[in-house]
């Protein structure tokens, strides 16, 4: 059974804050990748601001944790173990999934390119051997602004985009989704 996540912090995040929560993330795969021994999924939302932990964001994780699991039910892939956090820096979830990992990396791609929130989502796939799979591995392009055709980092890097616009779009792409999506 799924955990779906509710009752969100709403906190601005410190730079240092991410960086722990980043590192306890690594060591929890790290962990997990020891003890289950198959390819993980690492999932996580992309939230501009301060604000990681809101309404919106685990309302957009709760979406990409069903449309994953949906995903892995279809291609007939086993769940070994499943664990989501709902933490101050963004909800988290980590999947152990007997598949092999390209094959999981591609479903996740295309996730990410055909749900309406997919562009909001971020699905790392680690290999049973901890190499985390890029879609460069896929000669796939760096993923794209949300509000323009930029590669989405340098837009993210430069802020080129007022805060109030890409949670506009963030609102507006879950609009989309829930019209989409039967309750």
């Amino acid at each position: 059974m799924p955990l779906y996540l509710s009752s969100a912090a709403n906190m601005p995040i410190t730079v240092a804050q991410m960086v722990a929560s980043r590192d306890a993330r690594q060591a929890r795969q790290q962990e997990w990748l020891a003890k289950y021994g198959i390819s993980l999924i690492s999932f996580t939302v992309v939230a501009p601001g301060p604000v990681k932990d809101s309404q919106l964001t685990r309302r957009i994780f709760n979406h990409g944790l069903r449309a994953l699991r949906h995903e892995l039910e279809a291609q007939g892939w086993e769940i070994k173990k499943q664990c989501c956090a709902g933490l101050a820096t963004g909800a988290e979830g980590l999947l152990a999934v007997n598949a092999p990992a390209d094959s999981l990396k591609q479903a996740a791609i295309a996730l990410e390119q055909s749900h309406p929130l997919g562009r909001l989502w971020d699905i790392d796939v680690l290999t049973p051997q901890g190499k985390i799979l890029s879609r460069g591995d896929f000669a796939l392009p760096a993923r794209r602004c949300l509000l323009c055709e930029e590669n989405a980092a340098v837009c993210a890097r430069e802020r080129a985009h007022p805060l109030a616009e890409l949670l506009n779009r963030m609102e507006a792409l879950l609009h989309d989704a829930d019209n989409a999506v039967p309750a």
